[in-house]
């Protein structure tokens, strides 16, 4: 029987509304059952009318009688339908895969992707080459099978640990405990530096589609000369609130005591009125070092003016991230301005003040605008009289600095010492002492003018080629030296004339010995490009005190134990004081000329223009060393004994008799073996007549 147009109309319509919300396996059903309804010529009607195969209405066809029952769950296909699986079908290909993305671990080093990115696309590439044809999506597959995910570096490897690294943590969580308990302030402190202008800013924030921050393609075009933010923070671990103080000087100690300082006077004192201590925790590096003596003595004087114990617990090294202030305050503050250009200090401080996080941190930003040199130092001296008590766990790690006078020490009563350290200025004053410098103060001032266009130009010269090009601003009052152009002439004088080492000199005005060094490097230069000389002075001052007493007095006293005088007595040399005299003079020279020789082939070349000899590394004059190696010579005392006379090394007097002993030779002078050999200082000065001792050269 013909199927008519109307039939077929009304399963068209049928078709329309059902279908649609069918699956595979249901349609292919509905369209057999009404196939089967038809009867003869319904399969090709109801394909012709679905607009599908007649296979597809055949296959639910026999489906339908064959009785099947429904499948489990969603299933549209019966289970083992499809395509068998590459595993399956090529059993090596995972094998494979494995060998590319874990080379060190399959002891295949040479691996072809070993130093590429071990994409999706670029693994199945390989594995095609191979003779593993897949796509990119069944590698995806294969290595999450695998146990393997997308994962990025974890930094976990803290390198070296420091054998007390454990100790030092549970210590210091006992001082937060106590502290707090006690209702004392604990603070933890850090700080950054971020580069000002349109520079990229990790992280993305919401604009207009299409209308990205224009920013700098390459953040470095702003050189070494670009201006800076540094943030200081406090934060403090009872209240979670932070005080962030942004400078724009130079992170030196005295900024990170001045941030301190600041959050106390803002901040601390209103919300702790009765605390009489401070716990400070800090990296053990950067402006906060516990190797810093400026940290410390700038540490005293806030302890002197606020009253408060300061207790400062270093974290060990290598371990600054676990310092609160990182996770606490400043990932909140670089979240706060990701995707955004800090392009002006005024943006650093509100986008800083605008931090806020669901737990109740709060932050407050100020800026400072204070200037912070750089190369200022520390005394030894000075550092011996501040009020600081090391702790007996990790003392160089944990010590307290107690609210005493910052420029005195406190004795074992309690007292403090008032003598007060003087200050840099008063230091150049004394220093310009004509005794020290050779010359008038005039002299001095009319040396100064003459070198300070030279000066001016050297310097501008050393900025133009780190700025790599002219200014773009007119000089500002950050960045410049310690020390004015007349000091740096001073200094180079003073060294000049071999008064006394650099260091000496950096302890007197409490400077880094770069800054000296670079002072008497870039004017001894200049007097030599100006043919000035310097000549040097026979005084030899090895500390402070001595030239302190000398530049007043005018008494010398180089503080040496040895006794050059004495010890030339005819029992000990084996000769007149004359002969000594005449062996000395005829020895020195040509001694003085193999050491220099010796050190020529050492440096490999000349003396560089305007370099001096090395008076202080032979810690005793030509003479001296002639003496010493008479009578190493003759066996009068060992080594030790004649090292502690002169006042140097036993290796100084070993080198000393190592240069003289070929001259020696070499004139055919033998000198005969003393009768007795002293084992000890005492032995050797009791054997002297008072005469000897207290005799001195005359003529």
């Amino acid at each position: 029987m013909a199927i008519t147009e109307n039939v077929l109309d009304q399963m068209s319509r049928r078709f329309a509304v059902v279908l649609p919300h069918l699956d595979e396996r249901q349609r292919r059903l509905v369209l057999a059952t009404e196939a089967r309804l038809l009867g003869h010529g319904g399969v090709r009607a109801v394909a012709r009318v679905a607009g599908v195969s007649e296979t597809t209405v055949r296959t639910g066809v026999f489906e339908l009688e064959a009785g099947e029952q429904p499948l489990s769950g969603r299933r549209v296909r019966r289970p083992g339908g499809g395509r068998k699986r590459i595993e399956d079908t090529d059993p090596a290909v995972v094998a494979a895969l494995l060998a590319l993305v874990e080379p060190d671990e399959r002891g295949d080093p040479m691996s072809p992707l070993r130093w590429t990115t071990k994409s999706l696309r670029h693994l199945a590439e390989k594995l095609t080459r191979q003779g593993h044809p897949v796509s990119p999506s069944t590698v995806r597959r294969l290595l999450r099978a695998a146990g393997f995910s997308l994962q990025a570096n974890s930094k976990t490897l803290e390198g070296k640990q420091h054998p007390d690294r454990d100790t030092q943590f549970r210590y210091l969580n006992e001082q937060v405990i106590e502290h707090r308990k006690a209702g004392e302030p604990v603070i933890s402190v850090d700080t950054k530096k971020e580069m000002l202008g349109q520079l990229p800013n990790p992280g993305r924030e919401w604009r207009p589609k299409g209308d990205p921050v224009q920013v700098e393609d390459h953040s470095f075009f702003t050189g070494p000369q670009g201006e800076t933010a540094i943030p200081y923070g406090v934060y403090d671990l009872t209240a979670d609130a932070g005080w962030v103080n942004v400078g724009v000087d130079h992170d030196t100690s005295a900024f990170a005591v001045a941030s301190i300082r600041r959050w106390w006077q803002a901040r601390g004192q209103a919300d702790y009125p009765r605390a009489t201590r401070l716990l400070v925790t800090a990296d053990a590096g950067g402006s906060n070092s516990y190797r810093y003596r400026s940290w410390k003595a700038e540490l005293a004087t806030l302890a002197a003016d606020t009253g408060l114990a300061i207790t400062v617990c270093h974290f060990p090294p290598g371990t600054s991230k676990w310092n609160k202030i990182e996770h606490r305050l400043f990932s909140q503050i670089t979240m706060n301005w990701r995707g955004r250009p800090l392009t002006s200090h005024e943006v650093v401080v509100n986008t800083i003040t605008a931090t806020r996080t669901r737990s109740g941190l709060r932050v407050e930003a100020h800026l400072d605008t204070q200037n912070y040199p750089v190369g200022v130092a520390v005394s030894k001296a000075r550092i011996d009289t501040l009020p600081i008590t090391s702790h007996p766990v990790r003392g160089k790690w944990n010590y307290t600095v107690h609210p005493a006078r910052s420029d005195g020490a406190v004795d074992s009563s309690g007292a403090v010492d008032t003598a007060v350290v003087p200050d840099r200025a008063a230091t150049l004053v004394l220093l310009a002492h004509p005794r020290l410098t050779g010359m008038s103060t005039a002299e001095m001032d009319t040396l100064a003018a003459q070198l300070a266009p030279a000066q001016a130009a050297r310097r501008e010269q050393r900025r133009y080629q780190q700025r790599g090009g002219p200014r773009r601003h007119a000089p500002g009052a950050h960045g410049r030296t310690l020390l004015s152009p007349r000091d740096r002439v001073l200094v180079t004088v003073v060294h000049l004339r071999q008064i006394c080492s650099q260091r000496v000199l950096a302890d007197m005005l409490e400077v880094n010995p770069r800054t000296i060094g670079e002072a008497v490097t870039d004017v001894r230069q200049l007097l030599h490009e100006q043919n000035i000389t310097i000549e040097p002075t026979t005084l030899r001052f090895t500390q402070a005190e001595q030239i302190t007493a000398y530049a007043h007095s005018g008494q010398y006293d180089d503080g040496r134990p040895s006794l050059p005088w004495a010890l030339s007595d005819p029992a000990l040399t084996g000769m007149s004081r004359a002969d000594l005299a005449a062996l000395v003079e005829q020895v020195s020279v040509r001694q003085a000329a193999a050491v220099e020789r010796r050190r020529h082939q050492q440096r490999g070349r000349q003396r560089l223009p305007g370099t001096r000899a090395g008076v202080f590394p032979q810690k005793i004059t030509s003479g001296e060393r002639v003496l010493a190696a008479v009578l190493h010579h003759r066996k009068v005392a060992t080594g030790r004994v004649l090292a502690d006379l002169f006042g140097v090394s036993h290796r100084t007097i070993g080198t000393a008799f190592l240069d003289v002993r070929p001259i020696l030779d070499e004139d055919g002078i033998h000198l005969p073996p003393a009768p007795v050999k002293f084992r000890t200082t005492e032995q050797l000065l009791a054997s002297l007549t008072p005469a000897d001792e207290t005799a001195t050269p005359t003529g």
